[in-house]
């Protein structure tokens, strides 16, 4: 009988993930990760090394969310309390990266272990599943829990510790093979289906409906179902909206999408919700965003669904009239085929006024911003809803844009609107999530152009989100990933100071401002391409310039800081600084 081959556990845990189908790790090489280093370099994994922590963790989620297939962000003990904002981000839009820590010595846990953290503590509120592998012989057993619990249900991050010892000690390669399940490759994860008497209900209510809207969140796009969300809304002639903080479920060319569901950002959403008899919401939560349901969003008059693919999401969304357990695909594809029947008799006019109103709004904003610039406080400086107009007139059908930022984030969302109502096709939007966590960009940027080589990319990012986040551009430089980054360049922290200048007493802003940063020249000194640009025509040639030169480029413009619709909305009163 020959003798069992034995590998280290690091090597088990590379082994198990490429079982699952795991292509992507995103880590800062540390020592305590040397043994699954190894791992994946001899199961020639794409290792991609970070400047931080933090950076490795963006990198997994972006490229997480772009594939809807989980990637791994691998950190050290020390790095991991780097890696927690990432790990927030990634919880609060539902993308299920596999965070694992390469931890403290198991033997002496709780004894001051060198680098010793409870890392399985402070990751449990921030992820579904948290646990620390305690015998290398089941380290395939906890990837494969971890793997399914992130994928199943509502997905999620979730976060495994292997401690050092068992990192670096040898175990059979087949450890852990013997048991069941036989079959560990990554299997499609299981969905609920939904009850037939309770979707007959919810069918009732949209048969009797005259003015229902669709409100489509996190869950469609984990569900891979924003197909059916458009079709849905076309074939029937409902209305479509999108939740705030998530990267975009319909295109905003598509006849049926109007555009977010938040009245400040999207004001026609306001009378939509305010007239509509039926709410549909699939995928999302009653939470902030959402006005937890209540009026003034959604008036007590509407009858408020809301259809989830897990019970933690139905549960959650208690203040729903009606609730209805389904995966998100499922729910649709039934909606669509109520629409071909007999029962439903919708006709297109409330259809058609919500669309009068989107165009009516696209003409309206755009009229009040160039009305505002010709006012003498401007002096011929660039507003940001131009700016972020102007660089989604650079690009070309089927390029990236990233957004983050505070005020910069809000008014490109607005932009896109805009711009997608004038036909600009975007091959894809991200941004930051529920958390508005700031200095995302460059490492969500970096993902879309390591996906989508063959497109630009396109950055807009305010300059306090560059600071936060801009070290991860060297990531750019060497994996050969070249993106352009655009900066809204307005000085400082401006969403933040606008704030403090409606609530602090002698109208003021304090410790927001920067000084003069030549962005630009940063790039420039890295191997890449700068431009300043400090008028508004000579934005667009810019922008084309940095894309067509083949380096990671910066666009630095210079932009008069302007209160975007939602922090002038919730900052109203001096009493009320926040945005809830």
């Amino acid at each position: 009988m020959g003798e069992v081959r034995k590998i280290r556990g690091g090597a088990l845990l590379a082994r198990a993930l490429q079982e699952k189908g795991v292509e992507h790790v995103f880590t800062l090489s540390g020592g305590f990760c040397n043994p699954a280093l190894e791992g994946f370099m001899e199961c020639q994994m794409k290792v991609i090394n970070c400047p931080h922590e933090q950076v490795a963790g963006h990198f997994a989620d972006g490229h997480t969310r772009i594939t809807r297939k989980p990637a791994v962000c691998l950190v050290g003990p020390e790095g991991f309390a780097n890696a927690v904002p990432a790990m927030m981000e990634a919880w609060g839009e539902r993308s299920p990266v596999i965070f694992v820590t390469g931890s403290s010595t198991l033997k002496r846990q709780g004894s001051g272990g060198f680098k010793e953290i409870d890392d399985v503590a402070i990751a449990e509120p921030l992820t579904k599943y948290s646990a620390s592998i305690t015998d290398g012989d089941r380290i395939s057993e906890f990837v494969d829990r971890a793997y399914k619990i992130a994928m199943n249900g509502y997905p999620g991050a979730v976060h495994l510790s292997l401690p050092v010892d068992i990192m670096f000690s040898s175990f059979a390669e087949n450890s852990g093979g013997e048991e069941r399940p036989f079959n560990r490759t990554a299997q499609l994860p299981a969905k609920a289906w939904p009850e037939p008497a309770r979707l007959k209900l919810v069918m009732d209510k949209l048969a009797a409906a005259r003015r229902p809207v669709l409100i489509g969140g996190h869950g469609v796009w984990w569900s891979g179902a924003e197909g059916y969300l458009e079709e849905a809304g076309r074939k029937l002639g409902i209305p479509v909206f999108n939740i705030p903080y998530h990267q975009k479920l319909l295109s905003e060319e598509c006849e049926a999408y109007m555009g977010l569901a938040d009245i400040h950002q999207y004001h026609p959403s306001k009378d939509a919700f305010a007239e509509a008899d039926l709410v549909l919401m699939v995928g999302a939560r009653l939470d902030n965003q959402m006005n937890f349901g209540n009026p003034p969003l959604f008036p007590e008059s509407v009858d408020l669904v809301c259809i989830n693919g897990s019970h933690e999401e139905v549960d959650f969304n208690r203040a729903a009239d009606f609730t209805l357990l389904s995966d998100p695909g499922a729910f649709l594809q039934a909606v669509i085929a109520f629409g071909e029947s007999a029962e439903f008799t919708l006709a297109r006019d409330w259809f058609n006024l919500n669309r009068q109103r989107r165009a009516a709004w696209v003409a309206k904003m755009m009229t009040d911003v160039d009305a505002e610039v010709d006012q003498p406080e401007f002096a011929g400086r660039i507003h940001p809803l131009h700016l972020a107009m102007d660089v989604q007139a650079a690009m070309t059908d089927g390029d990236w844009l990233v957004i983050d930022g505070g005020n910069t984030h809000f008014w490109s969302e607005i932009a896109v609107n805009l711009a997608g109502f004038a036909g600009r096709k975007l091959g894809g939007i991200l941004h930051p999530g529920t958390f508005s966590l700031l200095g995302v960009g460059v490492s969500f940027a970096i993902s879309a152009k390591n996906l989508h080589q063959d497109s630009n990319v396109v950055l807009i990012s305010g300059d306090g989100a560059f600071l936060s986040g801009g070290l991860s551009i060297e990531a750019a430089f060497q994996e050969k990933r070249p993106i352009t980054v655009v900066i809204d360049n307005n000085g400082g922290l401006d969403c933040i100071s606008q704030q403090q200048e409606r609530l602090f007493k002698n109208g003021m802003h304090y410790a927001t401002d920067f000084r003069d940063i030549p962005f630009h020249k940063m790039f420039e000194g890295l191997g890449g391409y700068g431009e300043l640009v400090t008028r508004r025509e000579d934005i667009i040639p810019a922008v084309r310039r940095a894309m067509a030169s083949g380096k990671t480029s910066c666009v630095n413009v210079k932009v008069k800081g302007v209160i975007s619709p939602i922090v002038l909305a919730t900052t109203s009163k001096r009493d009320k600084a926040s945005i809830e």
